[in-house]
């Protein structure tokens, strides 16, 4: 995957064309340590694959050993299809990881997303994915049910902002304390829109990346 960056478009199991991208390593590089797929936040609020937290991420994480893919969901920029509240972008994100999973088999998968795009990717439990980073996920967007990943074994970070206008730490971390495996880390002095805390943010990514790669977690996932 090194050097191999470049406009792509995704294919969903119900037809949709997804416009995304791919930021990987430097050519010079042996190759990843990890691939990442970033979910983007509420398209009904401006939201897509260029906002401010996902663009940071894409722009830093291969300068990390990371690579990464961003997409558009259903209904936003040249992605086909419409916008459908959540339930169907379920399948963009399958999308998205099936790419991930195909371009680089070897190292581990991190689903991640931000606020809509957050609380989507946990509800895709994709054999393929080694982890979840869900930054400010509100946990309101889809039905309670649906956040399969909360039973999964498989390991979950949930990134809060401190002062999140959505779900604040204080307020998430009774809803998730039942799920399995699953950290809350605040990021301190950040709200929900995370100006000049992304780097951050990157660095609790990356720490999540580096403990995957250094562990057996994938071998013993479940598709759930």
């Amino acid at each position: 995957m090194a050097g191999d960056s470049g406009a792509l478009t995704l294919t969903t199991a119900d037809g949709v064309a997804l416009e995304a991208e791919w930021a990987t390593l430097p050519p010079s590089a042996s190759g990843p340590l990890a691939v990442v797929v970033l979910a983007h936040p509420h398209p009904a609020h401006g939201g897509d694959m260029r906002s401010l937290v996902t663009s940071e991420l894409f722009r830093a994480l291969p300068g990390r050993g990371v690579a990464t893919l961003r997409f558009n969901f259903r209904g936003v920029g040249a992605s086909g299809g419409h916008h459908e509240g959540g339930m169907a972008e379920r399948a963009d994100v399958a999308a998205a990881v099936a790419a991930a999973a195909g371009a680089a088999p070897d190292v581990p998968l991190v689903l991640s997303g931000w606020s809509f795009g957050a609380d989507v990717s946990l509800a895709v439990v994709d054999p393929a994915v080694d982890g979840w980073f869900a930054v400010a996920p509100p946990l309101r967007i889809l039905p309670g049910d649906a956040y399969l990943a909360a039973d999964d074994p498989r390991p979950k970070v949930l990134a809060v902002p401190e002062h999140d206008e959505f779900n604040p730490p204080e307020r998430c971390a009774p809803k998730v304390a039942s799920w399995t495996n699953t950290t809350l880390e605040v990021v301190t002095g950040a709200d929900h829109f995370l100006v000049g805390r992304t780097g951050h943010l990157v660095d609790q990514l990356v720490a999540f990346v580096h403990g995957l790669a250094g562990s057996d977690a994938s071998s013993d996932a479940t598709a759930g």
